[in-house]
């Protein structure tokens, strides 16, 4: 049999498209970790990039002071370049966390860059088996993905002990991470800090899991086994550090990849120092999102105080949500843990 160049790229979408309508058809139900209690044990983790020995230490302490056991891996205090020991050392650390029966969550030290490096090393099928709280944002995302689509666990897009916790926990955070963590009932209505206000992008109403985390994370996964699915989900992006036309860049890759389409609605984070150098010669943040996000005219709310700040909110991922964009409302309807 020949095949033309056309055939081969009707048969490549057609694959495509029945992979992507066999995940979004597949019914799951999310799992949900037994909440946190004080006296509890907390298996610390460095799977990204590495911490300075007296953060570790500070860390520990730190996780102690809020009532909590800890016990450290060894990729705490690994190094290996900009990454948290070798890779092999990094995804033993995952999986040893998950399969200790002693270990009653578990919290990522620290983002940086490594997450996707260990992806194909994570034993799945053990996290299925013992499912527990998870903890960690920026390159966490990557592990929040395949975690939450592969053993349908809830997740939880939070602070980091050494970046966050050990120089400035102030009380919004503390509380919304607890209310997260440790009390087993729905969030409800989720409300910034008093005096930030969540505003619209784009009106409307919608509901869906929550999903996604920082866009770079997002982007660099896209194409690959452990893509973000978005489909009937509300995305949540945010970012640091990018120039706008970056923020263009990984946006638009989501956007031709169908990442942007497949989603119901979303929520927009922090976008920590997502300024142009050159501002003259920029577009603005506000005009990259309007420009990309608006036109696909689903529900948008932004401004909301989650990813690279202070006070930072806690958001589960894989739980069900309400977004009333038209009231820049977020209301989270069901518990992210049980007992």
């Amino acid at each position: 049999m020949e095949l033309n160049i056309d055939d081969s790229i009707s048969i490549s979408e057609v694959k495509r498209d029945f992979l992507k309508e066999e995940r979004s058809s597949t019914t799951h139900h999310m799992k949900k970790p037994k909440p946190l209690k004080k006296g509890d044990t907390i298996g610390l983790i460095g799977p990204a990039s590495p911490t300075p020995a007296r953060e570790v230490e500070w860390s520990v302490k730190k996780i102690e002071e809020l009532g909590f056991n800890v016990v450290v891996g060894e990729s705490c205090y690994a190094t290996h370049g900009y990454l948290s020991g070798k890779d092999q050392l990094r995804a033993d650390d995952v999986n040893g966390m998950f399969k200790d029966k002693a270990i009653d969550g578990i919290w990522c030290i620290r983002g940086g860059y490594g997450t996707p490096r260990i992806l194909d090393m994570i034993e799945y099928e053990s996290i299925l088996e013992n499912p527990k709280v998870f903890i960690g944002y920026s390159d966490i995302t990557a592990l929040h993905i395949a975690i939450n689509q592969r053993c349908n666990l809830v997740t939880f897009h939070g602070p980091m002990v050494s970046t966050d916790f050990i120089y400035n926990l102030d009380d919004f955070t503390y509380k919304s991470l607890i209310e997260n963590l440790m009390e087993a009932k729905p969030l409800g209505l989720i409300t910034n800090p008093n005096d930030v206000d969540i505003k619209t992008l784009v009106p409307g109403k919608c509901q869906g899991e929550i999903i996604g985390g920082n866009l770079s994370l997002l982007a660099c996964t896209t194409g690959t086994p452990y893509e973000v699915d978005t489909k009937g989900k509300i995305l949540f992006i945010e970012e640091v550090d990018e120039e706008p036309y970056r923020i263009d860049r990984m946006l638009t890759q989501l956007k031709l990849s169908g990442k942007l389409d497949d989603a119901e609605g979303f929520i927009l984070g922090q976008w920590t120092n997502c300024i142009a150098e050159k501002p003259e010669k920029s577009l603005t943040l506000m005009e990259v999102l309007s420009e990309i996000i608006s036109p696909l005219g689903k529900p948008t709310i932004y401004n909301v105080m989650a990813g690279h700040c202070s006070p930072a909110l806690t958001l589960p991922f894989g739980v069900s949500a309400k977004l009333d964009a038209d009231n820049k409302k977020l209301f989270i309807e069901e518990s992210a843990t049980q007992n």
